[in-house]
């Protein structure tokens, strides 16, 4: 049988650009995989990129109304442990049976020889992903800024009440020391991604380590809990239709996602903040102090050492903005979106020494 070549450039999907220059794989030698592996995967597709992201890449591969989504982690030399996306598959194949905001994942190829590396292939979900602006339709709905907060937090809350063991993850992770495992981890990963000294991030880390808070209450957790790793239905900010980016899920303290997701916030005292929202149409979002809050009340945590974990997430968001730009000054990636990311280390260090000085 002849089979007919792999198709690039389908203009109807807007959520999917052209492949970027660098990041093509080898199309034909995948398609022929899958379609030992996968049922109803035809010869001739059409091959899509999801723009969004900043490390993984992940591809739309379609035939009419079937479609597949494949990721993959990213090019270059990786840091260890880092774009697991056996973990992503084991997550995604048992998660959804609790949590129906996972993703069913489909299959796992750990053979690099396919396309390069390790990859998934797991189901699409339709909606929007929400990055910079509001959609026009999102824009005239009243209570916007209140709707997807408490959407996202609750959508949070949830995950963290899922019982790990009762969807076959009970040993996803090493939940035992696992806050100060992520200190001491991360410091590493700055050691091994800087490009120049800092003594702030010293500073931090030394705090941090001497504060580890007592983690009694273990969870799912997603690792990088944000607005634009989530999916929302079109026009419905109060539901959050899929999250996505699971590679780096373990069992542990869920403070520590709580403190990551209000890292992303818009800053309220005029510190930096690694702010992943866009700006609001009808009012202010609402303040942190009221999320954790709902957050606390629909989990019945416990969220007095608040500050610690904000102060973590932003003392971990520097390291990994600089393991993004260190990509891309050796010349790893080509993404022109990475190349100011080296700037950003240090304010993120000086907000974290600011919030465990209150």
């Amino acid at each position: 049988m002849t089979l007919k070549p792999v198709k690039t450039g389908l203009e109807t999907d807007a959520e999917t650009i052209d492949v970027r220059a660098g990041e093509a794989m080898d199309w034909r030698r995948l398609v022929d995989y899958l379609r030992g592996h996968l049922d109803d995967m035809p010869a001739d597709v059409d091959v899509r990129q999801f723009p969004g992201g900043h490390a993984n890449l992940t591809y739309l591969l379609s035939a009419g109304d079937l479609e597949w989504v494949v990721r993959r982690p990213p090019l270059g030399p990786l840091p260890k442990n880092a774009h697991d996306m056996g973990r992503e598959y084991r997550v995604l194949s048992r998660l959804n049976q609790a949590y129906d905001r996972a993703p069913r994942a489909n299959h796992l190829c750990e053979d690099p020889e396919i396309i390069g590396a390790p990859f998934l292939v797991m189901e699409r979900r339709r909606g929007v992903v929400l990055r910079r602006d509001w959609p026009a339709n999102f824009q005239a709905l009243d209570g916007l800024e209140e709707r997807i907060s408490n959407a996202l937090i609750d959508a949070l809350a949830d995950l963290h009440l899922v019982d790990a063991e009762a969807v076959g993850l009970g040993d996803l992770g090493r939940p035992k020391g696992f806050a100060a495992r992520q200190v001491k981890g991360w410091g590493e990963r700055w050691h091994a991604a800087k490009d120049k000294e800092l003594p702030v991030f010293d500073e931090v880390h030394e705090e941090l380590t001497r504060r580890v808070p007592d983690s009694p209450v273990v969870s799912v957790l997603h690792n990088d809990f944000k607005l634009d790793n989530c999916m929302v239905e079109d026009g419905v900010p109060d539901r959050i239709t899929a999250v996505f980016d699971w590679d780096m899920a373990t069992l542990g303290d869920p403070l520590i996602d709580l403190g990551t997701f209000l890292n992303y916030w818009p800053s309220e005292d005029g510190g930096f903040s690694w702010d992943k929202m866009p700006p609001f149409v009808h009012g202010p979002y609402p303040r942190r102090a009221a999320l954790i809050a709902r957050y606390a009340e629909r989990t019945g945590f416990d969220v007095a050492d608040m500050n610690w974990y904000e102060a973590f997430a932003r003392w971990k968001t520097a390291v990994v903005v600089q393991q993004i730009y260190i990509r891309y000054a050796r010349g790893q990636t080509t993404d022109e979106r990475f190349a100011t990311y080296g700037d950003y280390a240090e304010p993120l260090f000086e907000a974290a020494r600011e919030l465990l000085a209150r």
